[in-house]
């Protein structure tokens, strides 16, 4: 194995360090930029009944077998399978999950620089007066600028690599305790807000009334997509974050505890944004342009809009935030262990790699339009790569290596402390993971490249 001291590894310091770590990572743009617009696109509160049963029957388990390998093992992606399975090839799933980190990190941090592109278009009233047609023009104009989509992208690249070079303890955990409470009181302050436009009860009603007409494969499909994005599985970040939990904790509690938080953000994302829009006769299906064109259109009609779309882009921002730092974690904790790197020279290496792709990335819309790979602009290139098929496929993997290749008495010891914990839903747990899960993921993947459709 490799010459790196395990024995100096950084791990969580409490269980509400864990909790605001892990949902930090789940939390992000998943939830609050892309959840509200794929809802709106899929009937509204039959998608979000659809989502909920997922969590509970596939996410929940998914995360906690992440939980179980990055524990057991103590090590990054690679790393675990490595030790769990030495001298097989199943340490490529882990290293499937760190070429996803990657590639997850350079788009989404150009996304992420968005948000504080508007944060500052807010701040100097750029929004004022503006149709919707100027609005979709300011936001193309933004895409299509060579530099301030770069510009944006590396403050936002910096300030994730400021905080993991604090390390596990002093930086990551330390920054979530921090973020998570300020974010979910931004949204609170978004949903009251909101729920106090007229004509917001339209909105409440498309959120929360399922109509089951709509419901169909496609929709179920989207879902579940939508639940692996959200919750971080199958890019590596759970097992990282797992392999830094002490074993004190109960994996269980932290990941029906992470997922519910993970949703109760989702929920309130729905409940500060579909009000409004319907307050505001827009069309609930706007797409991905709900967050950059539609919202800031109706933040100038609200009384003391433009406080309420700082309080956003801020919370955006922030939601941002903590799943960069998770995703660049994954990278580093990887450089570090595998290639023997100090913790400083693997960020330095990982920042150089990332303002490789994410500035390439940023720049898709402009700069860099014409290199295109399978039709793909860059941009779109890693984004459609990751939710399609690398982050399916690595969550099938490695629900298969637990359900049927790492033997039961290891998970059943991780689950229960060693026997301290009464684990009574493992046989229900062993049952999801074995054949329900890996069933519900090959369907997700083989739709998602288009060989099968609902």
């Amino acid at each position: 194995m490799s010459g790196f001291d395990f024995s100096k590894r950084d791990s969580f310091g409490s269980k509400l360090g864990v909790i605001a770590a892990a949902a930090g990572s789940a939390i992000g743009l998943g939830n609050i930029w892309r959840f509200p617009y794929v809802l709106g696109e899929n009937g509204g509160g039959a998608f979000l009944l659809v989502y909920l049963i997922i969590v509970f029957a596939i996410g929940i388990p998914v995360m906690m077998s992440e939980l179980v390998i990055g524990r057991r093992t103590q090590r990054n992606p690679v790393g675990a399978f490595k030790k769990l399975a030495p001298g097989k090839p199943w340490y490529l799933v882990g290293l499937m999950g760190v070429v996803s980190a990657f590639l997850i990190l350079a788009f989404y941090t150009a996304v992420s620089g968005w948000t504080l592109e508007y944060l500052y278009q807010t701040i100097i009233g750029g929004f004022r007066g503006k149709s919707s047609a100027e609005l979709t023009s300011m936001f193309e104009a933004f895409r299509a600028d060579s530099l301030r989509p770069a510009l944006w992208f590396s403050i936002f690249m910096l300030a994730t690599a400021g905080i993991v070079l604090g390390g596990v303890r002093k930086g990551i955990e330390k920054s979530t305790k921090i973020m998570m409470p300020l974010l979910f009181l931004l949204l609170l302050i978004m949903c009251v807000k909101a729920l106090s436009l007229p004509g917001a009860g339209k909105g409440l009603d498309f959120l929360l009334r399922p109509d089951f007409s709509k419901v169909t494969g496609n929709v179920v499909l989207k879902a579940l997509g939508q639940v692996f994005f959200s919750l971080s599985i199958g890019m590596g970040t759970i097992i990282t974050y797992g392999s830094y939990i002490q074993r004190d904790n109960n994996l269980a509690n932290t990941a029906v505890q992470v997922s519910l938080i993970d949703t109760l953000v989702a929920v309130l994302a729905g409940v500060a944004i579909f009000p409004a829009v319907f307050a505001f006769g827009i069309s609930p299906s706007s797409g991905e342009a709900l967050t950059f064109i539609v919202l800031p259109g109706i933040f100038q009609q609200m009384t003391g809009g433009m406080v309420f779309a700082f309080m956003f882009f801020l919370l955006l921002a922030l939601a941002a935030l903590t799943s960069t730092i998770s995703v660049l974690e994954v990278i580093v904790a990887y450089l570090s262990e595998q290639l023997q790197l100090s913790r400083k020279v693997a960020i330095v290496l990982a920042l150089l790699s990332e303002f490789i792709l994410g500035i390439s990335a940023s720049l898709s819309m402009g700069l860099t339009k014409n290199i295109k790979l399978f039709g793909l602009n860059l941009f779109d290139l890693f984004n459609t790569a990751t939710a399609n098929i690398l982050l399916p496929v690595g969550g099938l993997l490695i629900v298969i290596f637990l359900g049927w290749f790492l033997p039961g008495r290891d998970v059943r010891d991780e689950l229960s402390n060693s026997e301290s914990l009464r684990a009574r839903y493992y046989q229900l747990f062993r049952f999801v993971i074995k054949f329900i899960a890996p069933v519900a993921i090959a369907l997700v993947f083989l739709n998602g490249i288009g060989l099968l459709k609902f």
